[in-house]
């Protein structure tokens, strides 16, 4: 599904998903990806280093985004800003 290649000089990203059990059945239901996150940040040339340790975001946000989970929409405007784009260029409704 994902195209590793696509993102040489970053972590491989996940897609926030959530998990529904059903006895032996898993459903994994994908809602929000930031693969533009990691679209954005190679596009503008900035590293998850820079945004850590120059922009003072947190590695727990980056490995949260990493992780799929979710961050808060203070972060997300944050990330918006410091990037200089839209929440569009951050994250993505998936439908399946």
């Amino acid at each position: 599904m994902c195209d590793d290649s696509y993102f040489p000089h970053y972590t491989q990203y996940f897609e926030y998903c959530q998990e529904i059990k059903y006895g032996t059945l898993t459903l994994v239901m994908k809602m929000i990806s930031y693969k533009p996150f990691y679209e954005t940040l190679f596009k503008k040339g900035v590293t998850e280093y820079q945004l850590i340790f120059k922009q003072g975001f947190s590695a727990n946000t980056i490995h949260r985004m990493k992780k799929g989970e979710a961050i808060s929409t203070k972060t997300l405007d944050a990330l918006c800003y410091a990037l200089d784009c839209e929440v569009s260029d951050i994250l993505e409704f998936v439908k399946e």
